[in-house]
């Protein structure tokens, strides 16, 4: 059975930091890119960051290059996303996925606020 299992989520001051976790299970982890992605409510999913199989290669959006750190751990079959900076508009629910979105898990909502 294919599980992405996110993480980390919460409740975060605007400037704070938070840790999202994704964890993968009945699927070759390692052989493939993985997408952090974002979805506010009424709008369309917005990838923000991916990683190659090997973490050789990272790539971000706009919207998060400079603040958010992508990673993984074939090892342990699990994506990391390293979240610094926090602002209000980040609230939304997150998601991890294998790039071509195969596999995709429930998500995790992160709330910024005061």
């Amino acid at each position: 059975q294919v599980q992405l299992v996110e993480s980390g989520g919460g409740l975060v001051q605007p400037g704070g930091s938070l840790r999202l976790s994704c964890t993968a299970s009945g699927f070759a982890f390692s052989f493939y890119a993985m997408t952090w992605s974002r979805q506010a409510p009424g709008k369309e999913r917005e990838p923000i960051a991916c990683i190659t199989r090997g973490s050789l290669a990272m790539d971000y959006s706009d919207s998060v290059r400079g603040r958010f750190t992508i990673s993984r751990d074939n090892a342990k079959n699990m994506v990391y996303l390293q979240m610094n900076s926090l602002q209000p508009y980040d609230t939304v629910v997150y998601y991890c996925s294998t790039y071509d979105y195969k596999f995709m898990g429930q998500g995790s909502q992160v709330t910024v606020s005061s």
